[in-house]
This record gives C-alpha cells, sequence and structure tokens, in this order.
C-alpha cells in the first residue's frame, strides 16, 4: 500500500502551475550541453604526394600574424621541379568557409583555375606564386620560401576603381630579399578575421613519384591560438578563480559548522570540486594550444570526461533536490537505484559524445547514435525533475513548514529565471550565429560556448547560498514526525483509520438516584470535532476535490495526522 501511495502522489493538482516549464525544460534540455570543439591549430605537419588536393586551411588570426610555410622533409628518387602556389584570404563573414574540403571538391568547374572555392565571396585576397624549386635525391635540404611583396586586393572593388587582372606577373610573384624578411615568411595578416589559406603543389613532370612534408604556421604576437578563442581562454581562467572562491567559501562554510553537515552539502561540495577542476583543464588546455600550436589529444579526452562527469553530478544534485532528499526524506530508497543507473547511462553517452566531437567525427553516424539517447536522457531528467518539484512543494504546503517551503521557493525562482535568460540568449545565438547568412559579427562566437558554463556557475552559486552551513541547520534537515519507517507509518495510519470509522465510544455514567448525569464536557474534544469538521482554510476545502484518487486522500489524511 505504501509503494502504491508513493507511485501517485506525483499526479497533484500544482503539476498544472509547472506544466509549461517542464514541457520546455524537455526540450530545451534536450538539444542544449555544455559543448565545445577542440581548439584550433596553429602549427600543421602535412604529407603532400603526387596526385593530393591542395593543402586547404582556416584560421581566424589577429592582425601581423606570420604565416609561415616550410618544407621539413623530401623524397625525389628522380629530378623534379616544384611550384608552390598559394592563395591567402581575409572573408567578413565566419561561416563562408564551413565544410570547405566538400566545397572544395564541389567548385572544380565553377572555380576552373583559381584556388578560391568561392571566387565571387566578398572579402580581400593576396596570391602568390614562387619561383621553381628543384628536388633530386642528392640534395639534403631545399632552399627556404621568400615573403610577397602582393598587396591585399578586394574580390570586388569599389565603384569607380579600376578592376585589377589577376595575371598580373609583378603583383603575382613579387618576392622581397632574403635578408629583408624572416625564412619561410610567405606572408603577414593585415587585419584581424577568419583567413583561409589553400596552397598547391605543382610538379613537372606530373607523373614522377614524390613526398614532400610541409609545416604550416600560424603565430602572432599572442601565441598560436586563434583571435575568437582568446577571450575563451582568459574566460576559464576566471572561471578557474571564481570556482576556487567557490570552493574555498564552502570549506569556510563547512569548517564553521561541521556537526550540523547535511548529506545534500556533500553532494554540492563535489560538484564544487569537479567544476574546479574541469575549468582548470581547459584552461590547461587553451593554454597549451597556445604555446605548442595544437592541443594534447590524451588532454583533451581528459578534459571531456571531466566535463561529462561534472554534467552529471550537476544533473543528479538537481535531481534530489528536487526529489527533497534529507529535506522531507530520509533516504530515498528504490528512487536512489534508478537515480545513480541514469547517472551511469548519461555519463556514458556524454562521454562518447564528448571524445568523438573533438576527435573531429562529429558530423558521422556513430556520433548520431551517441547524441540521440543523451537528447532523450536529458528530456527523461529533466520531466523528472519538475514532477518531483512539484510534489515537493504540495508535500511541504500540506506539512505548514514554511522555512522548507521558502526555499524551495527560491529554487523554483531560480529555475524560471534560468529559463528566461537562456530563451533570450537562444533567440540571440540564433539570429546572429547560427540562422545568419553571413556571421559578420565573429568576435561574439565565443560567447556561445562561454554563457551556458556561465549560467551553470550562477545556478550553482544559488543553489550553495540556499543549502549553506549555518547553525540553523537543522531547520532544512528531515524530522521524522511519528516513526523512522515512512512504510510502517502508512501502514499503521491505513489500519487505525479503519478501526475508528467500525467503533463508537458512549461515555454515560448513572447517578444514585437512576437518572442518567449528562456527559461532562471535554475542551480537548471539541478541539478536536472542530478540527475535523471545520476546513481551516480554503485549501482544505478545496484539496478532496483536486486530488483524484482514494489513495491521494489517504496521503493527504496522513499528512495532516502527522500535524495533530
Amino acid at each position: 500500500m505504501a509503494a502504491a501511495v508513493r507511485m501517485r502522489t506525483w499526479s497533484c493538482s500544482s503539476l498544472g502551475v509547472f506544466y509549461p516549464w517542464m514541457v520546455f525544460f524537455t526540450v530545451f534540455f534536450g538539444s542544449v550541453n555544455e559543448t565545445v570543439a577542440a581548439p584550433e591549430k596553429g602549427l600543421w605537419k602535412i604529407a603532400v604526394v603526387n596526385g593530393s588536393i591542395p593543402i586547404i586551411l582556416k584560421k581566424a588570426m589577429f592582425k601581423d600574424t606570420d604565416v609561415v610555410l616550410k618544407v621539413v622533409s623530401f623524397s625525389c628518387p628522380k629530378k623534379v621541379e616544384f611550384k608552390i602556389h598559394w592563395f591567402l584570404k581575409y572573408h567578413p563573414c565566419y561561416n563562408e568557409y564551413n565544410n570547405i574540403e566538400e566545397m572544395y571538391e564541389l567548385t572544380a568547374l565553377s572555380r576552373g583555375e583559381s584556388l578560391d572555392p568561392k571566387p565571387n565571396a566578398a572579402g580581400e585576397y593576396i596570391e602568390h606564386e614562387h619561383s621553381p624549386i628543384t628536388c633530386s635525391s642528392d640534395l639534403h635540404s631545399l632552399p627556404g620560401l621568400r615573403k610577397a611583396k602582393a598587396e591585399p586586393r578586394s574580390v570586388i572593388p569599389p565603384a569607380g576603381s579600376e578592376v585589377p587582372v589577376k595575371s598580373d606577373s609583378d603583383w603575382i610573384k613579387a618576392e622581397y630579399n632574403i635578408s629583408s624578411s624572416k625564412e619561410n615568411v610567405i606572408a603577414t595578416t593585415w587585419r584581424d578575421g577568419p583567413y583561409l589559406l589553400v596552397v598547391k603543389v605543382i610538379p613537372d613532370p606530373k607523373d614522377d613519384n614524390w613526398n614532400l612534408t610541409v609545416n604550416v604556421v600560424m603565430r602572432g604576437s599572442h601565441g598560436y591560438i586563434s583571435i575568437t578563442e582568446w577571450p575563451l581562454m582568459i574566460f576559464y581562467m576566471v572561471m578557474c578563480v571564481v570556482y576556487i572562491l567557490y570552493a574555498l567559501l564552502w570549506f569556510v562554510w563547512a569548517a564553521c559548522y561541521w556537526k550540523d553537515l547535511l548529506r545534500i552539502q556533500f553532494w554540492i561540495a563535489g560538484v564544487i570540486f569537479l567544476g574546479m577542476v574541469e575549468k582548470a583543464v581547459f584552461c590547461a588546455e587553451y593554454e597549451n594550444t597556445n604555446v605548442a600550436g595544437s592541443a594534447s589529444p590524451g588532454l583533451l579526452i581528459f578534459a571531456e570526461l571531466l566535463s561529462a562527469l561534472k554534467r552529471t553530478l550537476a544533473r543528479l544534485l538537481v535531481i534530489i533536490v528536487s526529489l527533497g532528499y534529507g529535506i522531507i526524506k530520509p533516504r530515498l530508497g528504490t528512487v536512489m537505484h534508478r537515480v545513480v543507473g541514469l547517472g551511469i547511462l548519461y555519463f556514458a553517452f556524454a562521454s562518447i559524445e564528448g571524445v568523438l566531437r573533438i576527435t573531429g567525427t562529429k558530423d558521422s553516424d556513430l556520433a548520431l547514435l551517441a547524441n540521440i539517447p543523451l537528447a532523450l536522457l536529458d528530456s527523461s531528467l529533466c520531466w523528472w525533475i519538475f514532477v518531483s518539484l512539484a510534489q515537493t512543494i504540495k508535500t511541504l504546503k500540506l506539512r505548514r513548514n514554511p522555512v522548507k517551503l521558502s526555499l524551495y521557493r527560491h529554487f523554483t525562482n531560480t529555475l524560471i529565471f534560468a529559463v528566461i535568460a537562456s530563451v533570450i540568449f537562444m533567440a540571440w545565438s540564433a539570429k546572429k550565429l547560427h540562422l545568419a547568412d553571413c556571421q559578420s559579427d565573429w568576435i561574439e562566437v565565443w560567447v556561445e560556448d562561454a554563457f551556458w558554463r556561465f549560467l551553470f556557475s550562477f545556478v550553482l552559486l544559488v543553489i550553495m547560498f540556499l543549502w549553506r552551513p549555518s547553525t540553523n541547520n537543522q531547520r532544512y534537515a528531515f524530522t521524522p514526525l511519528i516513526d523512522d519507517s515512512e512504510d510502517e507509518e502508512i501502514e499503521e495510519f491505513i489500519a487505525s483509520s479503519n478501526i475508528a470509522d467500525g467503533i463508537k465510544l458512549r461515555s454515560t455514567k448513572s447517578e444514585t438516584n437512576g437518572t442518567a448525569k449528562p456527559p461532562e464536557t471535554n475542551p480537548d474534544e471539541d478541539l478536536k470535532w472542530v478540527e475535523d469538521n471545520i476546513p481551516s482554510s480554503l485549501t482544505d476545502v478545496a484539496l478532496p476535490v483536486l486530488l483524484d484518487s482514494d489513495e491521494e486522500i489517504m496521503t493527504t489524511k496522513y499528512e495532516m495526522s502527522k500535524l495533530e
């Protein structure tokens, strides 16, 4: 019977208030995650063989960033002459060259001999063709490349100006002397923004077997990191300091009131610790990319696994808070097994999705198989959170516990604020970043990754203050009213109610003269009759109508009996 009562008590009248928010959160959190791809490289080592497609690289760079192209090793069984032809283009639209490899193959006929996959796309470019380089088996090294003298040209020239001739030999072949420029620096960026570099090696003769290993380096005054990820690296540094302050504040609170700590406060400490380590690892990942030119694969995988673990524990924390763990329930019983099971599943799929994302297989079928269960799990967790939160608030109203009820109302207001902030940000992000044909505000790309982590940190801060250790900790702790076992309480209450319905007690006393004496009036019995028959508030009148089963009416009577 007790199990049946617990299974049915979620269907309460207050659920109607939360239903729109539940639907929104189910859809919203099923599609939103804290996802960050691997940082953009600044150093590439590429093998080029006979018949290879051109080298195609894109990166958002600071102004005055040097682009270095160097042949570090080669194998030429026969004498071969190479012409290195490259094309560097600044494009104002950040999303202009998404899926550039597929685009280059599809535009082979439309572009002709041009190296630009989109010759008519807006932007400025430099094109250069180096003098032929002779390669043979008896050479130990190849000569270095010189920097091009060409000034950037606009794809669409201003009105009234003369259209430049693209086959201008002076513009396409002029180079600086070796003494006046750094060796192997072929170009320098002329403004902040996204760039596209295409390098083509043209052999003569074309049918010989040969191979080259080419290093491409893009390094500026800030290091190897791109201009769009520089603010994100600073953000992770700041968030690392913020989480350290969170941890110190929570440690001081816990040390001052360590005798009165609640179990839920240990969960909060775990989330703070994982958040602090996660931000430190991401900060180290971006710093390593900035110094070395590329991120360490092992560090990337460790960061994604740690992020998946933190996200899992954070969701479990919100679930057990919504269930009233340690507040209205001393233990979760079999429900805890479901919580742990969902947590394990979520961690597994989040880890798979994160590893596939950073290894460059985000759009593959395998990544899709990981994303679908992850979205379904997120939706299930959010539905469960709001169902449990509605039931917990209903129970606190029945028990007339204003302290705990105020706590959960503040928690609910925080979730509503998170919903409103998320809707506003999603609308802004869709307009500026996702639905725009031209992402001209490329400097704001980092905000999309940073916002969700900042929002979670804000919600965590609110939870910390609501459930902070204090001298009044026990006001929020579960305090049994009748017995320690909830099942025994409900069964004993049902049995006593059935006995009381079938027994009527009469109190009569005869006097010595044989006449019956009226029963004495007992004030306690009168008060009990008033409490049983006269509702104390409008809620008591409306509640039986709103509840929809005999079991829920029995549960309500049981809650009211605790107050007596």
